[in-house]
């Protein structure tokens, strides 16, 4: 029996193409793309591709996820600078999800190409995710950034950590807070080593995340302007969180923030030290009420205390846990 003739795609009119191009994932359009360059044109004219995500990831290993549509598998670029398997390629089926490591021993240059083609291909100019251990590749945080800078318009949500606290990645930090656009999310978690650190915060954010919050001081604090702002390891004093209440009642700050999370602190010791002189009411526990959370949830909760700001909107404090976890924070309804 003779071997099936090669289907003729590119004989098919563009709409039958486009058929076919959603049953491919994304690493086989990838392929597809790089025959020629009239593949590569065709490729590049997919009308769906709005519905693709794209990841970047720089931990261990760089890495680029590709995310098509609910049929279609989440794609994996993932380098490594092992010597002895320099130019290799690995590809493994999980799932949904197809894992495809490739092996170059200058993981970022390699990852730096793979990343612009698949903007290319992909017709991108904008990234969903940008997560960095600022740590792994210090040597090269600057070119990263840069080169972020030059190719992406902006990021819908980062996250950037520290796993070595000796190693001080302040400047990095500041210098890609003030050179890549964060359009909906920010989570930072890292330690600050310099006392003048002052990066500049994304506005309208709808959330921010500060884990070693030590730098936000009250001033700075008066300065966010995000629907949701969860601070941990915050240096604010109690008459300074009392000041900021007042504020907040008379729309003079922080009129966007919908929730705000902080460290675990007894209720009542918050309405003795921060709420002594502010107008306020303690809502009896046996009193439950569906209020917003962190990453727009909700959640129902039992009593709280409430204030009421000048145009009719209630912060409720009130204390919660997930799993062993518990925390303290404002809900605004």
């Amino acid at each position: 029996m003779s071997p099936p003739k090669p289907f003729p795609i590119l004989r098919l009119p563009f709409l039958a193409i486009e058929e076919v191009f959603k049953a491919m994932d994304p690493i086989e359009i990838i392929n597809f793309s790089m025959i020629s360059k009239r593949t590569k044109e065709i490729g590049k004219r997919m009308s769906f591709y709005p519905n693709y995500a794209i990841e970047l990831y720089v931990h261990e290993m760089p890495e680029i996820r590709l995310h098509g549509t609910k049929d279609v598998v989440s794609s994996f670029y993932v380098m490594t600078s092992d010597k002895e398997m320099d130019g290799k390629i690995e590809e493994k089926e999980w799932g949904r999800y197809i894992i495809r490591k490739v092996f170059k021993y200058d993981p970022i240059d390699e990852w730096k190409q793979w990343f612009k083609y698949v903007m290319e291909i992909f017709r991108k100019q904008a990234i969903d995710v940008l997560t960095m251990t600022l740590t792994t590749f210090v040597d090269q945080n600057v070119s990263i950034i840069d080169f972020l800078k030059s190719n992406v318009k902006s990021v819908d949500r980062c996250s950037l950590y520290q796993r070595d606290e000796q190693i001080n990645v302040d400047k990095h930090t500041a210098y890609l807070l003030d050179n890549v656009k964060i359009n909906s999310e920010l989570c930072y978690d890292a330690y600050i080593n310099n006392d003048d650190f002052n990066p500049k915060i994304p506005k309208s954010l709808q959330e921010l995340r500060i884990y070693n919050s030590k730098w936000i001081e009250y001033e700075r604090l008066l300065e966010i302007d995000c629907k949701s702002v969860i601070l941990k390891n915050n240096p604010i004093s109690n008459k300074e969180w009392n000041v900021f209440v007042k504020k907040w009642r008379v729309m003079e700050t922080n009129q966007n923030v919908e929730y705000l999370e902080l460290d675990y602190r007894e209720i009542e010791e918050f309405q003795e030290l921060v709420l002594h002189d502010i107008p306020h009411e303690v809502v009896d526990r046996g009193v439950r009420r569906v209020l917003k959370t962190r990453r727009n949830k909700t959640k129902e909760i039992s009593g709280g205390i409430d204030i009421r700001r000048i145009d009719g909107k209630t912060a409720t404090f009130f204390v919660y846990h997930t799993s062993r976890i518990q925390f303290f924070a404002m809900s605004i309804h």
